[in-house]
């Protein structure tokens, strides 16, 4: 991996889990958009906006595609999955959940998918229910099944815990909430950098996504959402490019997705989304995800072979993310002095107390493998993580 150093060392990027580095195509594509096609979208007729547009809403074509949607109309342009869950819980939330409507998240959410509901239910009088996890980290689909009811509205679940790597059975966890009539959402940030998706297989009502931890630039992610659910959902913001007709007395409204994407939009983002989901597309995300799991296998292996380290969450499907402690040792404290070696890895509660607190604990330590991740790297990880210790102790 040859992007920079730190502290005078060769850097090792173990935190793609965050945020991924850029591949120079991505890079490329959005400095050659600047300098060469830059306009504004959906609005002029002039040459150079109508060349913008066409590259523009080809992206939204590229995402469809990748995601195995059904319809461009489907693929609404949003900050990042963030935005994306508040878009659903603002507009299809505010619109069809009520006083006594139950909704349902899991243990191990992120932060993201789960105070946006708490909120939603603060304000409609709805009852938020948690589906728990087992001392592996798995969820309790027993559990699950048992909270499923004719008051539940919706289901929100991550597709990939971002802390302990659990890949959720959204599949299966889809079917058994549509046969109470309930809609799902997944939180797909952490898996759709890592495997290939189809939202039509997995019957997914809508499925939340962000650009940055797909190899593409922050600001942008995505939001798909059947077209019939995204038809009854009022807009999220209102301004430019989302209204039909305008009147000091009223306002009608386009189709999705441009009812959902108010105002000048991040036109040189979805650009680099679009040459980022051409790199995988190049690589195959068969390719990726066998290659990371033979790196978190190589990982865990050496990990567990030192003594006073816990790895969190033990399940057969696991994504490429290792959240650990040492006994003895502050995770902060570990970061630290990995940094000084050269070692970039996550350290905190990484935005899921309540998966912190499954396991008693308030912070660790995380590393998390993107496609650029070597061996090599992995060994210099665990050889500082050894000496490291040993000066902490």
């Amino acid at each position: 991996m040859l992007f920079s150093s730190m502290h005078g060392k060769p850097l090792v990027y173990l935190d793609s889990a965050a945020t991924a580095q850029k591949p120079q195509l991505v890079i490329d594509a959005i400095s050659d958009f600047y300098r060469n096609h830059y306009g504004t979208v959906n609005r002029a007729v002039y040459a150079l906006a109508q060349d913008a547009t066409e590259r523009y809403q080809g992206v939204r074509e590229k995402v469809r595609a990748f995601i195995g949607a059904g319809k461009c109309s489907e693929i609404i342009f949003t900050r990042g999955t963030t935005e994306s869950i508040n878009l659903v819980a603002n507009t299809f939330g505010r619109a069809f959940i009520r006083k006594d409507d139950e909704i349902i998240i899991t243990e191990i959410e992120h932060h993201s998918n789960l105070v946006p509901w708490q909120l939603l239910c603060q304000q409609s009088g709805a009852k938020l229910n948690v589906v728990p996890v087992d001392e592996q980290g798995q969820v309790i689909v027993e559990a699950y099944e048992e909270l499923l009811s004719p008051r539940t509205k919706l289901v929100a679940i991550t597709h990939v815990s971002n802390a302990i790597g659990t890949i959720v059975p959204v599949k299966e966890m889809t079917e058994m909430a549509h046969a109470y009539g309930a809609k799902v959402l997944i939180d797909g940030a952490q898996a759709i950098p890592h495997m290939a998706i189809n939202v039509q297989d997995i019957d997914a009502d809508f499925y939340a996504f962000s650009g940055h931890k797909l190899y593409g630039p922050t600001g942008i992610g995505i939001l798909y959402g059947k077209e019939e659910i995204l038809e009854i959902m009022p807009p999220f913001h209102g301004g430019g490019d989302m209204v039909d007709k305008v009147t000091v007395a009223h306002t009608s409204y386009q189709k999705s997705p441009l009812k959902f994407e108010a105002g000048t939009p991040m036109i040189a983002e979805v650009i680099g989304l679009g040459a980022a989901l051409d790199y995988l597309n190049l690589i195959g995300m068969d390719e990726i995800q066998s290659w990371e799991h033979e790196l978190y296998t190589y990982a865990a292996e050496k990990l567990n072979q030192i003594k006073g380290v816990t790895l969190l969450g033990d399940v057969p499907q696991k994504g490429a993310i290792i959240s650990f402690i040492v006994e003895g040792v502050h995770p902060l404290d570990l970061g630290t002095m990995l940094d000084l070696e050269g070692i970039a890895i996550r350290t905190g509660h990484q935005c899921t107390q309540t998966t912190m607190a499954r396991f008693d604990i308030t912070a660790a330590a995380r590393i998390s493998f993107g496609l650029y991740n070597t061996k090599d790297e992995v060994d210099r990880f665990i050889s500082s993580l050894i000496k490291v210790i040993a000066l902490l102790k």
